[in-house]
């Protein structure tokens, strides 16, 4: 399902939801652990798990970028800097399963707006898939939702 795009003065919010039928321990797994972290998203790597720890991203040039923990609720809550913007993950326990909510707060639309909400669309996407023993072709998914996401925007700054 698309995200849901609000803006509420001039900071937008857009929502992921997922309901992921597996644990919240399982789902948080894939969000704390390195080695689990690096299935869905090998530029992340957790430094230090807590309030104000560090999540360092890899550049992939053989720098890395600082990104502070803002918020940490074990097993409900990870909360981390995007650039100027926020990344986070919020879990909560369902009868089957475990409702994952991303949130990502945006303070201005630019290109790389696009990709990132393509990009975590398909990243929770390939959380799901892995749980479940499925794979995903990255690549394809990521194209089909950055055209519907580069259309959501145009809507939104009609």
């Amino acid at each position: 399902m698309i995200a849901t795009i609000q803006k509420e003065k001039d900071i937008y919010t857009a929502y992921f939801e997922r309901h992921i039928q597996h644990s919240v321990e399982e789902v948080w797994s894939m969000l704390t652990e390195n080695d689990k972290l690096q299935q869905w998203f090998s530029e992340l790597q957790i430094v230090d798990l807590s309030k104000e720890g560090l999540i360092k991203f890899d550049m992939q040039d053989g720098t890395f970028i600082d990104m502070q923990i803002v918020d940490y609720e074990p097993y409900k809550v990870l909360a981390f800097e995007w650039d100027k913007d926020i990344a986070r993950f919020e879990l909560s326990p369902v009868p089957d399963g475990c409702q994952l909510t991303f949130i990502e707060t945006i303070s201005s639309f630019t290109e790389q707006t696009i990709k990132d909400l393509a990009g975590w669309h398909v990243c929770l996407d390939v959380i799901e898939a892995i749980l479940e023993g499925r794979t995903i072709d990255r690549k394809d998914e990521w194209q089909a939702w950055y055209v519907r996401y580069e259309e959501l925007l145009q809507e939104i700054m009609k």
